[in-house]
This record gives structure tokens, sequence and C-alpha cells, in this order.
């Protein structure tokens, strides 16, 4: 069934994906399998829908806040008996199934202006990651996000959420999307990734992980300072020096040129100092 006439709304950030080939990366990516209960954000027209209702993924749960878009959906998808959809906004209302059983993946062209708030409702915080992790989230970002994400130490663009989504999660680059493969054309770039949040057993303590996040938050609003002048209020120069040797790392670096084992090593030698009584 064609699906109704609809003016993208610029609010809401809409620009319709319309490149097969990049669908079919999304798919590839996402590796549906029987036992998979997927969750989409902002399906839109439904070109992602339709094909995740084609693959062998056992329910696709969709959420959409345009109401316009949500009269459209339901009549294109009425016939399907694994698809189900609620009109709402995605950073408020549960990312479960209507009746409360839990998604294992996230397969979305997500809108790009909750970008970061849907992110940290997705994987989490690095002190509260949640509750119920997905097994895997493949989502359509802009590049700008992503490449922040995926960043390496060194490089310019390496930022404190490169660090907290790497200690959450293994990430990875599927795609470049070029705004040509969209309908209206954005004025961004665009890439999927992938994002496979660790289990349990590899998530940091919350007491360790309040701290590599107070040293992220101070080390990374002054970036271009070396970490001796942007960590000094964490404790004495000679204490810090003698953390940073025992993590194998420079006061004189700045806070991109260190990785997220790096800061993490960092972080457990000043708790231990803490632990000890040691005055910080």
């Amino acid at each position: 069934m064609p699906f109704p006439r609809h003016i993208s709304r610029k609010r809401f950030g809409q620009h319709w994906l319309k490149d097969i080939s990049v669908l079919e990366r999304i798919l590839e990516a996402a590796d549906l399998q029987p036992q998979d209960r997927v969750l989409e954000v902002g399906p839109g027209r439904g070109v992602l829908t339709a094909r995740l209702l084609a693959s062998r993924a056992a329910a696709i749960h969709a959420i959409e806040l345009d109401k316009d878009l949500v009269v459209g959906l339901r009549q294109r998808f009425a016939h399907h008996p694994h698809f189900t959809l609620q009109e709402g906004d995605a950073l408020s209302m549960p990312l479960t199934f209507p009746d409360g059983t839990p998604a294992n993946k996230v397969v979305a062209n997500i809108p790009y202006n909750i970008t970061g708030p849907l992110l940290e409702r997705l994987v989490g915080r690095l002190e509260r990651p949640t509750q119920k992790s997905f097994k895997l989230l493949v989502l359509l970002l802009q590049k700008e996000v992503a490449e922040r994400i995926l960043a390496q130490p060194g490089q310019g663009i390496f930022s404190a959420l490169s660090v907290r989504l790497q200690l959450l999660a293994k990430c990875r680059s599927i795609c470049q999307v070029p705004p040509s493969c969209f309908q209206p054309p954005p004025k961004v770039q665009s890439q999927v990734i992938s994002i496979e949040p660790f289990g349990p057993e590899k998530l940091l303590d919350p007491v360790l992980a309040n701290r590599v996040d107070v040293l992220l938050r101070k080390a990374f609003a002054s970036r271009r300072k070396m970490l001796r002048n942007s960590l000094g209020g964490l404790g004495t120069v000679s204490e810090l020096e003698e953390f940073a040797k025992e993590a194998g790392i420079s006061l004189n670096q700045r806070p991109q040129e260190l990785s997220p084992r790096e800061w993490l090593v960092m972080a457990k030698k000043i708790n231990y100092a803490v632990e000890s009584g040691k005055q910080l």
C-alpha cells in the first residue's frame, strides 16, 4: 500500500532514506535472526520498517512522534501480524513492546536532533548503564557524532563521548551515507554504525565509573590544556604525577591523547589512594 502524502517537518528532523544499498547494509549489520525482537525509533514513512518486517526477525515495534506518519504507518502495515506501533516520544516513553516485553536489538534512522539523549536512553551512562541492555544497535547518525563515537586517541575529534561509549560498548562503522541518499537531502553527512553494549561482567563498578566520569568532565572541559593543569583540582601536582606514572601516562599529555584504558587505570589509581585514606 502506498504511503499517504506527507510533507517533511524540519522541527522533527525528517529526511527519508531512499538508497537501497544503504538499507541493505543496515539489515546486513543487524543480522536479524528468528529470535530477534527489534525496536525501530522514528520509522518515518516505513522504508526501513518494510525491510525489517521482511526479515527473519520475530517482531518489530516502532515508535513514531509525528501523528500523521503514525496514521500512514498503520495503514501501510496493519496486515502484518508481527508489527506494533506506538505514537509518542522515544525520550520519555518505555523502549519496550506495548505488552512490556523487551526488544533485544535496535535498528533505526534516528532523528539527529535527539541523538545525544536517545543514545543515553539506549546505552546508558558510565555510572548507570541501562538495566536491560540491548544486544545490538544499528543506527544511522549524523557523521560528526558517529566519528566522535568511533574516534581513536590522538585524533582531534577524540572526546569524552568517545571514551564513555567505548567503555560501555564495542562500536564500529558500517558505511558512509551522503546527503543524496535522502529525500529531502540533509545539509550534513551521515554514517551507519553498530554499537554492541558490553554484558554485566565487563561494565565498570559504579564508584570507579563515577571517578572516570569526573576525570573526563574536568579534563575535556579544557581539552587544549595539559593534564597537570586541567586535573589540578583533584590533588597536588606530586600526587597527580605519582598516579600518572603508575598509570603509564604523562601529565604533559592532553586529554584526547589518552585511551579509554588509560583513563580507567588513572581512575583506579586515584580511587585506591582515596580508599587508602590519602587526602585528595
